[in-house]
């Protein structure tokens, strides 16, 4: 029986479909390890591959505007494991540990453009896709357009579902952890 006081485990490679196995392996060709993130989703026998194809699909968005929502969206949504991740990731894609904090904060005053992405983007988390007309405005004035804004919607749901997911578990926090702010 799974109670509140459940501690839920990460699953083993051995404790996974051979399907799931084998994505766990091209996982830890790409990564270097397997993330506890991907092997929980790995419970399921079509989630974790149904996640990547969401998560990795082509978008007009550039890598470090992916990773604006990223730390936007997990730093709303209360998860430390996505934000210690995306922490690590927005890094490897050259944020400063500086301008992390300052994302997850709410604001990018050293880009104008992202700045308006990280106020749209909290705009659209807080308010389940309500966001404020000024930031709607402002989105699009920064140079955004409608498929972009599609592309931000898409990169939110898909970091909610895990931010979801590891708020209902707690499993351990396998990348260094995000500084609190």
């Amino acid at each position: 029986m799974i109670t509140t006081e459940t501690q839920f485990k990460v699953p083993t490679r051995a404790e996974v479909s051979e399907n799931n196995q084998a994505i766990f392996d091209s996982l830890e060709q790409k990564v270097g390890f397997l993330p506890n993130l991907y092997a929980f989703y790995g419970k399921n026998e079509t989630a974790l591959g149904d996640y990547l194809a969401f998560d990795g699909r082509k978008s007009g968005l550039k890598a470090k505007e992916k990773e604006v929502i990223n730390l936007v969206t997990s730093q709303i949504n209360g998860c430390l494991y996505c934000q210690s991740a995306h922490t690590a990731i927005g890094k490897m894609n050259g944020f400063s540990d500086q301008e992390i904090l300052e994302l997850r904060g709410g604001s990018a005053g050293f880009d104008t453009k992202l700045d308006a992405l990280v106020k749209f983007t909290a705009s659209v988390v807080k308010n389940a896709g309500k966001a404020s007309p000024e930031l709607t405005a402002a989105f699009f004035d920064a140079g955004y357009t409608e498929a972009q804004m599609i592309d931000v919607v898409l990169a939110v749901a898909s970091k909610t579902a895990s931010n979801y997911l590891h708020n209902l578990t707690q499993f351990d926090i396998d990348f260094p952890v995000a500084q609190a702010l």
